[in-house]
């Protein structure tokens, strides 16, 4: 039974192909060549005037139905410019909110890192210069005012002035 088949269709496939290569198969293919080169011809044609070239041949309907095809035309350009032109804005409002929330998180991150970087600098300044009361041998004592005259009085008072800012140590008429 399959042979039977293979061969209806081998003597199918046959009488085709002798249908295609007659005289009257060749001349549709001509036909439809010389068709298919008008139209290319027309595109051709249609696309000069639409850039504008060789439009003396046209009649004034023809003009006016070219200027409607190309008001259509940028209608639709434009409709789509705009159109483009909106989502690249959401795309980049999008990106904006991202890189905003993005900057936040850093920010609280820099300050969370100050803050730790101030406590450590503080503990290593503690660290180095302890409280004058807790050095073994001193004492702590209110030195106001200013002695005249002698060097160990003098030596007093800028032993105890370590103890008060700056602008205690001056006297107020010297």
């Amino acid at each position: 039974m399959e042979k039977i088949l293979e061969r209806y269709e081998r003597d199918c496939y046959a009488e085709k192909a002798l249908t295609y290569s007659e005289p009257e198969f060749q001349g549709n293919w001509y036909q439809e060549y010389a068709k298919l080169k008008a139209k290319i011809e027309a595109l051709h044609k249609s696309q000069r005037h639409l850039m504008g070239e060789q439009l003396d041949s046209l009649s004034l309907k023809e003009q006016q139905q070219l200027e409607h095809q190309l008001d259509t035309s940028l209608k639709r350009i434009r409709s789509r410019k705009h159109q483009v032109m909106l989502d690249s804005i959401t795309e980049l409002q999008r990106k904006v909110k991202q890189l905003q929330e993005q900057n936040k998180g850093l920010e609280e991150e820099l300050m969370e890192n100050q803050k730790l970087k101030a406590v450590a600098q503080q503990a290593q300044w503690e660290q180095q210069n302890p409280p004058a009361f807790l050095v073994a041998g001193s004492h702590p004592t209110l030195c106001i005012g200013t002695y005249r005259g002698e060097g160990a009085a003098q030596a007093h008072v800028r032993n105890c002035s370590s103890l008060l800012p700056p602008w205690m140590h001056r006297h107020p008429n010297g």
